[in-house]
């Protein structure tokens, strides 16, 4: 199995080295670095991850290393049927810790490497980069690689070029997205011969190898997500996608407070609710957000009512589940204080970002609020403001020397 991580900052290596540590030798783990200066700092200290965690310096050794800008010229080109690499070149799992503004660009670079038994992991801050890569690259569901989806709650930062701190923990949870071929991969779930507290995802939903005689397309899926839940320190949980979608949107709130505030007024995560002003920022982002969600859950349930009725179902004897309690505006308020405790010692990625002069995900996490505010009306000026101030902080820093 050839296993491929891309963007190798400090959550991208923090996974990097957990997976190494926990996957035998024979499964190769590739770095792919953004630029050729950056491969060779790696190899010139040998290749190897070191993380701290409470005090402790731990290292990973055993990795490959790619260069990003150094791939073939073909692969540049946008066209998604042009001739794919077979062999040593081809990536089974491709993990992508990158930027969320450069994952489409990036999964379009490596396409060729790519294929329908491919599985792509994606572990970027925000929303809405699994839509746009379906809509601009993977628009045919059966020549569409196996996702899964995941929220990362973890805290860390970079010491030097290839030390990192493992400064706040949390957890990874992730969701495989559905089958095209309606492969039931989350059966276990709700197995009603099994008692409640005891239904377990299996691996055997995704193939049972030696029955199947479809296990060539899933067994990247499969063996994807068994490393995956081998990471046991990042405490790496398999959901049901609703649940890890709930945990998408819950941090995306969290991530739409803490990062442009923490980015604008250029202080650590832990510094941000010192004060009342704060603490109103947030309640506003965080009742818009669940005004945004409640109405798309609204809108939801009555076109699912509508497709009932339609096939000659009676609704009057149908029971329409509650608006969930995690998405409630205290229930929000409550998880963006959490991460920021969690990660109260950490400098946010937007922060970072700003300070290099890169471009932030903002667009990717309140940009994305805005855009379901939009589609169902409700309207979003606190999250609006947080996003424009985040993009004049970047234009014109206001640290520069006047």
């Amino acid at each position: 199995m050839r296993f491929h991580v891309l963007g190798i900052g400090p959550i991208g290596s923090l996974v990097a080295f957990h997976l190494r540590r926990a996957l035998p030798s024979r499964h190769s783990i590739t770095l792919i670095h953004r630029t050729q200066s950056q491969a060779n700092d790696a190899l010139r200290l040998g290749g190897a991850i070191h993380v701290e965690h409470q005090g402790v310096v731990s290292t990973a050794e055993g990795f490959g290393s790619e260069v990003f800008e150094a791939m073939l010229p073909s692969t540049l080109s946008p066209s998604p049927t042009r001739s794919r690499v077979s062999g040593a070149d081809t990536i089974d799992s491709l993990l992508i810790t990158t930027k969320a503004h450069g994952t489409v660009p990036a999964v379009r670079r490596l396409l060729p490497r790519l294929s329908s038994s491919s599985t792509i992991v994606l572990m970027h801050n925000g929303m809405g980069v699994y839509e746009e890569l379906v809509h601009d690259i993977f628009r045919n569901p059966e020549q569409r690689p196996h996702f899964i989806l995941s929220s990362i709650t973890h805290g860390a930062f970079r010491r030097t070029s290839k030390h990192f701190v493992h400064s706040g923990m949390g957890s990874i949870d992730f969701g495989i997205v559905p089958d095209p071929g309606e492969r039931n991969f989350e059966a276990g779930f709700y197995d009603k011969d099994v008692p409640q507290t005891e239904r377990r995802p299996r691996l055997s939903d995704i193939t049972s190898l030696a029955n199947d005689t479809l296990s060539k397309k899933y067994i990247t899926l499969r063996d994807t997500v068994a490393a995956l839940l081998l990471m046991e320190p990042l405490n790496v949980s398999w959901r049901p996608m609703s649940e890890v979608q709930m945990a998408m949107r819950r941090k995306l709130v969290a991530n739409a407070i803490i990062n442009p505030l923490t980015a604008l007024m250029g202080c650590r995560n832990g510094d941000i609710f010192t004060t009342q002003a704060s603490t109103r920022i947030m309640q506003r982002v965080c009742q818009e957000a669940s005004d945004a969600f409640a109405a798309e859950f609204k809108a939801d349930t009555k076109a699912w009512m509508d497709k009932l009725a339609s096939e000659g179902v009676n609704t009057e004897d149908v029971t329409i589940g509650r608006f969930p309690r995690g998405l409630l505006k205290q229930s929000l308020e409550a998880e963006a204080q959490r991460i920021a405790d969690a990660t109260k010692g950490n400098i946010s990625s937007m922060l970072a970002d700003v300070r290099r002069g890169r471009s932030t995900e903002v667009d990717f996490i309140n940009g994305y609020l805005l855009k379901l505010g939009s589609t169902y009306h409700v309207p979003m000026p606190a999250t609006a403001t947080l996003l424009n101030l985040v993009k004049m902080r970047s234009a014109i820093p206001i640290d520069q020397m006047l």
